[in-house]
């Protein structure tokens, strides 16, 4: 589920770390012509806690079990992505994989993109950690 005109959307992330790098998705905005990168996880449905939803959305995103999980923050987020306003109540999570080859792994293949979306580990430097969101989610 995407963006909803006039809503406020509630989300479940993860920081999953390696060697100085964090898992996220790249995206581009196509109106600022800027490119950026996002924690996984998605939507907390009706009813779903947001360790649940996380944990069903990284099956879901990546056929993948997450451990270790341990909220970190709780962000608000509002922004503006290809010419649309957002708002989003965000739950960051600090998480790990169970199953340890998928640290080995240099990019994930998104299993419910329909755009064919992939997920890679980028950088913390001071250049990306800017351009990782929801702003704010990720401070060293």
């Amino acid at each position: 589920m995407g963006m909803l005109p006039g809503q406020i959307r509630i989300l479940t992330l993860a920081i999953i770390k390696k060697d100085g790098k964090v898992l996220a998705q790249k995206g581009h905005d196509k109106n600022k012509n800027e490119d950026f990168f996002r924690l996984l996880g998605g939507g907390v449905d009706f009813g779903e806690n947001s360790l649940e939803a996380l944990k069903r959305e990284f099956k879901e995103e990546l056929n993948a079990e997450i451990i270790n999980c341990k909220l970190v923050k709780v962000l608000e987020n509002i922004f503006t992505f290809n010419g649309n306003q957002g708002h989003e109540i965000c739950f960051v999570y600090e998480a790990d994989f169970a199953d340890q080859t998928n640290y080995q792994r240099q990019d994930f293949k998104i299993l419910d993109s329909k755009d064919g979306h992939t997920a890679e580990w980028v950088e913390l430097n001071m250049e990306n950690l800017k351009n990782i969101f929801p702003s704010g989610c990720i401070t060293s």
